[in-house]
């Protein structure tokens, strides 16, 4: 995953292990940050690819390709098409510059270095280009190269987005309030935030069981397939242990809360699903180190691309720079480094959805082996 990715995902984690004891409101969090992030490459790409719109009108290369290059060319044309430029390469291109710093601070070259390199060597030389130097400019190239990797980067957030639902699905298995028992007999409604270990709360039927604890009242049976894949209600009565987010049946019973926040059930599930999901398999290892080395291949053969043009070849230097430039964007492993992360996620997320909790990457990718399952009596795996 890119760089700026992992940045987030480090966030992320923290954030997780400071609040872990509002299970609710910190995946609700969570969400709510890949949304900003997907919403943020959506805008960068919608509003770059609304001015790349007047930059190729304007590039001479595409006048001259529709042949219109008499009747839009106007005085003072180039310093617009300059003006229009740096707003998408600072604007569109800002995850990729930020990339590239955040790349180079950790001594891990990446895509973002490989990208940042080649869109800023082109702006550079196509401005000098606008104020005099002689060649030839390269904006609506650089342009369009970010749109495209700002709409892979937008399909991508999303995809990520999708696979931490998941983890919301679990979490809305808590109810948000219950009916805390009182010491002078009464009932309360709370917030399951502000229950205590040791507060007692009444469980009506039918109703989700607000946090784990004891049955010390009551008798009723108890449906945990969501949490435990068991499909017949387990019958509970005085002493018997329940699990918080299961459903009440036919009985009004009284749970002691013994558990909360982190050290619930349901709290360490949905860690166990986040760590799985953030954690890399033995193929998400490989296709990294080949991404690694796969851009300093392309950085070096961008460079001998334009020393072999320029000084054996004697052609100009636009015409090298040109060539070094294409070279060093079309051998980006964007796609390795995108592929492996996304069906990971994705597949860990669907698996959670369907009941299925994967605790170790490598294991995961062995199921592909698997000749033979064996079920219990009652069809559960565990």
């Amino acid at each position: 995953m890119h760089n700026d990715h992992k940045m987030h995902e480090e966030h992320t984690n923290m954030g997780h292990k400071m609040h872990n004891t509002h299970t609710g409101h910190e995946h609700k969090g969570h969400h709510n940050h890949h949304a900003h992030m997907v919403a943020d490459f959506k805008k960068r790409f919608w509003v770059s690819l609304i001015v790349t719109i007047p930059i190729l009108i304007l590039s001479p290369m595409i006048q001259r390709l529709i042949g219109l290059s008499n009747f839009i060319r106007f005085s003072g044309d180039l310093y617009l098409l300059f003006a229009l430029s740096s707003f998408v390469f600072f604007y569109g291109g800002y995850p990729f510059l930020k990339g590239l710093f955040d790349e180079v601070k950790l001594s891990k070259p990446g895509m973002m270095t490989l990208i940042a390199t080649a869109i800023t060597t082109a702006y550079l030389y196509s401005s000098a280009v606008v104020f005099g130097l002689g060649g030839k400019i390269f904006f609506w190239e650089i342009v369009t190269l970010i749109d495209i990797m700002l709409l892979g980067h937008w399909i991508e957030m999303k995809s990520v987005m999708g696979a931490s639902k998941a983890l919301e699905e679990l979490a809305k298995l808590m109810p948000s309030n219950a009916h805390k028992l009182m010491e002078n007999g009464s009932i309360k409604d709370v917030p399951i935030d502000d229950l205590m270990v040791g507060n007692r709360v009444v469980v009506k039927p039918g109703e989700k069981i607000p946090a784990d604890g004891k049955v010390v009242e009551g008798e009723t049976s108890v449906n945990e397939s969501m949490l435990t894949g068991e499909s017949r209600p387990i019958p509970k009565k005085i002493a018997n242990k329940v699990v918080g987010g299961s459903i009440n049946g036919e009985g009004s019973i009284t749970v002691e809360v013994k558990k909360i926040g982190k050290d619930s059930f349901l709290s360490q599930v949905i860690e166990l699903v986040r760590e799985a999901k953030e954690s890399k398999s033995k193929t998400q290892d490989l296709a990294n180190r080949a991404a690694l080395w796969l851009t300093v291949i392309a950085l070096s053969v961008g460079g001998i691309t334009f020393f072999i043009w320029l000084a054996i070849m004697s052609k100009g230097f636009a015409f090298s720079l040109e060539r070094a430039v294409t070279v060093m964007v079309i051998t980006c492993p964007h796609a390795l480094g995108l592929a492996v992360p996304l069906v990971v996620a994705v597949s860990t997320a669907i698996s959670a959805k369907n009941g299925l909790l994967i605790r170790n990457r490598v294991s995961f990718e062995r199921a592909r082996n698997i000749q033979a399952i064996i079920f219990d009596k009652t069809g559960t795996l565990t």
